[in-house]
């Protein structure tokens, strides 16, 4: 057991790590991971050889991107291009290049997180594409989704790269996505990457690399309880742990205490009885199929309009409208 006395939080991220330290099984968010070291490390990751997503994806963009900017231009009318987790951008460079080049009418509306990302890439694009129209727009999905809802009129295409809704449970995933539908209208269209289903050890080396990045970042969400909340984790004491189960396509990151251990929080005068083996579950990485990603369109009154894939078939981006 632990001290459970409920503290004032002060942010979102210190009533999620509260509770998740203090149920049975342990676990903490993944989208804590990322802060000026998080997304270093995440930018480290995707350039390393086994993390294939970044390639595939990046393939599917260069090659398709004429189709692609096609479906969004539709018939000419501005839009505004919204990409909800945008990162550092790099793959969505490659669509931004060619709708200027082919001089589409858009704006540009990247979502993150991380604010540190967000200044980042606006930083990059002025430099290197200065004639895009970019509106960053800091917070969480579910927020964001909110406010594209109510835009400047214009037609929307909402990017979702990277698999990043391999994040949600499927029944997670069906809100998430009746909430995307909920934010467009019927000419508007989601654009997003799911990771398919494959050999199992080629999903579990993307994600337990040799090198022990994907490790570092993963332990990255102890270092900013540490920082930001006076926590005494020693990082040390704790395995980074994937498993992949081929059945359901799901895979599952965990950081193992080595030790019987007791960790401080400060912030929120909290005591966390580890016991030795005990587990912290911190993220989900659902892989997909075509039959799974038509159920879950249809759970969510969505329709797949097409689709765009790699040689290998490891990745796939799909067109989705209402």
């Amino acid at each position: 057991m632990q001290n459970k006395n409920t503290p004032v939080f002060t942010s979102a991220f210190e009533q999620e790590v509260f509770e998740g330290l203090t149920t049975f099984p342990k676990h903490l968010s993944s989208k804590y991971f990322y802060d000026e070291v998080g997304d270093k490390l995440f930018q480290d990751i995707m350039a390393m050889p086994e993390y294939y997503l970044t390639n595939c994806e990046f393939d599917i963009l260069e090659n398709h991107k004429e189709e692609i900017a096609s479906l969004f231009a539709q018939n000419g009318d501005p839009f505004s291009l919204f990409e909800l987790g945008a990162g550092d951008g790099k793959k969505t460079k490659i669509l931004l290049q060619h709708l200027v080049d082919k001089s589409i009418a858009f704006d540009y509306r990247p979502i993150d997180i991380s604010q540190n990302a967000l200044d980042q890439l606006e930083a990059s694009l002025k430099l290197e594409i200065p004639q895009v129209s970019i509106n960053t727009l800091q917070g969480t999905y579910f927020d964001t989704l909110r406010d594209i809802g109510e835009t400047n009129g214009r037609r929307k295409v909402i990017l979702f790269l990277g698999s990043n809704i391999g994040n949600l449970l499927h029944p997670q995933a069906v809100e998430f996505l009746i909430n995307m539908r909920d934010a467009i209208h019927e000419d508007d269209l989601i654009f997003m990457g799911l990771d398919q289903k494959k050999n199992p050890q080629t999903i579990l080396d993307a994600y337990n690399d040799k090198a022990g990045i994907t490790e570092a970042f993963n332990k990255n969400i102890l270092s900013r309880i540490n920082k930001e909340m006076g926590g005494d984790f020693n990082l040390d004491n704790f395995l980074h742990w994937e498993v992949y189960d081929p059945e359901t396509g799901t895979a599952k990151s965990y950081l193992v205490s080595k030790v019987e251990q007791t960790v401080h929080i400060e912030s929120l005068d909290l005591e966390v009885r580890l016991k030795r083996w005990e587990t912290i579950h911190t993220e989900i990485s659902q892989k997909y199929d075509d039959e799974v990603v038509e159920w879950l369109a249809e759970k969510s009154g969505l329709q797949v309009v097409t689709s765009f894939s790699d040689p290998e078939e490891y990745f796939k981006n799909y067109v989705l409208k209402k």
